[in-house]
């Protein structure tokens, strides 16, 4: 589950701050953020994050927060996976509303160019290099074939820079169902490293938002170039963005609480 729980925190900060509204199910005044594209069936892991809030709860009631979890869940899953280990601000309070409209605008979507994810991270106040380093993170987890469809004609997003024996082996998995599950990483998919940045140079970047990363010139290809070249260079920087994530906050005067249940408000 690990990159599915690195995941859920990702999706939570990127809309409205780092609240666990991604947790939220819909109620009758809004839609919650579970349904929005970039989240419908592929995000998972709220019965990882119940069990760890029940836990809790019986523990140290109203104490610890579900946005809280999340963040921890998402550093643990890193070490475990073989990742760095970081310290994990806390205090982050649980949102009391969630926005699919929201979630649809601010994750960026796996067909995205390098423009486009520049502009979504700093729409967040985070940096291209933020950016860059955030996308290693793909070094663990899959990708259903739909999300990378657009490689499959042999295009790289938009460029040329593609493995041919890679895209045949893609197209041959993914000739029965759209909705088969690629490595985001073939090389070492459970391993936290940086064979992400490693593939991306030899054209084996599975969504087109990866492999874009190498397009052209400027910032990020050269941090591709360097995270590939120095594992513990990608580590340091993945740290400090993680952190500089995870302090997202949700908009001012919105409220908060420790919630109970992480799929409603109290």
């Amino acid at each position: 589950m690990a990159a599915s729980l690195l995941r859920l925190h990702f999706h939570d900060c990127f809309v409205n701050g780092c609240d666990a509204s991604v947790l939220l199910d819909d109620t009758a005044t809004f839609i919650g953020e579970k349904t929005a594209g970039p989240n419908l069936n592929s995000l998972r892991g709220f019965d990882v994050v119940d069990g760890i809030k029940s836990e809790l709860e019986l523990a140290c009631p109203q104490t610890v927060s579900c946005a809280d979890i999340l963040a921890i869940a998402a550093r643990d899953s890193v070490v475990l996976s073989g990742g760095p280990t970081w310290e994990v601000e806390v205090g982050r309070k649980d949102g009391l509303t969630a926005s699919r409209s929201a979630a649809n605008a601010s994750i960026p979507a796996p067909t995205s160019d390098v423009a486009t994810l520049v502009q979504k991270f700093q729409n967040l106040g985070l940096s291209p290099k933020d950016m860059a380093a955030l996308s290693g993170a793909h070094t663990i987890g899959k990708a259903r074939c739909s999300s990378f469809s657009s490689r499959l004609g042999g295009g790289g997003g938009s460029s040329g820079n593609v493995d041919r024996e890679f895209l045949q082996s893609l197209q041959q998995l993914c000739s029965d169902s759209n909705g088969t599950l690629a490595h985001l990483d073939l090389a070492t998919p459970a391993t936290f490293d940086n064979q992400y940045y490693i593939n991306l140079l030899s054209g084996e970047g599975l969504l087109p938002s990866d492999q874009v990363l190498v397009n052209g010139a400027g910032e990020v290809v050269s941090l591709v170039q360097a995270y590939a070249m120095d594992l513990l260079l990608f580590f340091e920087d993945f740290k400090a963005s993680m952190v500089r994530m995870g302090r997202l906050a949700p908009p001012a005067g919105s409220g908060g609480e420790v919630r109970m249940s992480c799929r409603a408000i109290n």
